[in-house]
């Protein structure tokens, strides 16, 4: 997560927040544009997202929701004025694209797969979002009829590739209907989105799109975040084995897969 020094205050933060930037050096840790991202460097650091109004609601219940279960950071401020506002406390450490990880592939792969599978061991009955794949189902639906088909990567050797847009959209069809709401996804599972400290996992970050759904939509964008953050394939077994062989089903992650090229 980079840090670049902000030398203005936003003039719309919300006076609930403005007694958390009292002695706080600001620093703009933005990475996408949907989203301004600060950290504040004040006691133990805190982070400050800002959305297009109405769109952190959800992000901010689920992300108390991590934090009651104690896999992420505790939400301190919601607001929603002209725009929304979240603040949270920052998770200790560093997220999982840190050269000193980065470094230590095979390790990190180990760990983050690890992560992975604590995380959908987690008892999911009491999630404010009991259903995740029904809206991601229609979302799809809705980007086929519109034309949209964007294949993502993925290791050959997995055979989750697709020779065209309906070739996928039938599998997707055939499997979509045995997809299972039984684990809590984090919904964007990515290095970037773990936290690790000396090697120790601290917390998820980014959680905004979890909630109960299947296992598979996890360990896919895993394997695509392995792929794109230490630009090789070789990992993507490992992974698989690490995270453990018994509760993988590569015919689900096909089904993700072909789901992926229209989302």
């Amino acid at each position: 997560m980079h840090r670049k020094p902000v030398d203005t205050i936003p003039g719309d933060i919300p006076q609930e927040i403005r007694p958390y930037l009292t002695g706080a050096a600001l620093f703009n840790s933005s990475c996408s544009r949907l989203a301004d991202v600060y950290y504040l460097d004040k006691d133990a650091g805190y982070y400050l997202k800002c959305t297009a109004k109405g769109t952190l609601e959800a992000e901010a219940q689920l992300t108390q929701y991590f934090h009651r279960k104690g896999l992420g950071p505790e939400v301190l401020q919601y607001v929603s004025a002209d725009r929304d506002w979240m603040l949270t406390a920052a998770v200790p450490g560093e997220d999982g694209t840190w050269e000193r990880y980065r470094a230590e592939p095979e390790h990190l792969c180990d760990l983050y797969a690890q992560s992975l599978r604590t995380l959908h061991e987690i008892d999911c009955t009491d999630c404010p979002v009991s259903d995740r794949i029904t809206s991601y189902l229609d979302f799809v639906q809705q980007r086929y009829e519109t034309g949209i088909y964007s294949p993502m990567h993925t290791p050959d050797n997995l055979s989750l590739a697709f020779s065209s847009a309906e070739e996928a959209y039938q599998v997707l069809q055939e499997g979509k209907g045995i997809l299972q709401r039984n684990v809590l996804l984090h919904g964007d599972y990515c290095l970037p989105n773990i936290m690790l400290q000396d090697w120790q996992f601290t917390g998820f970050i980014d959680v905004g799109n979890g909630g109960v759904g299947d296992r598979h939509f996890d360990l896919f964008s895993g394997i695509w975040s392995l792929w794109f953050n230490l630009k090789t394939d070789c990992y993507a077994d490992r992974f698989l084995d690490a995270y453990g062989r018994d509760a993988v089903d590569l015919s689900l992650l096909k089904v993700i897969a072909a789901a992926e090229c229209f989302a």
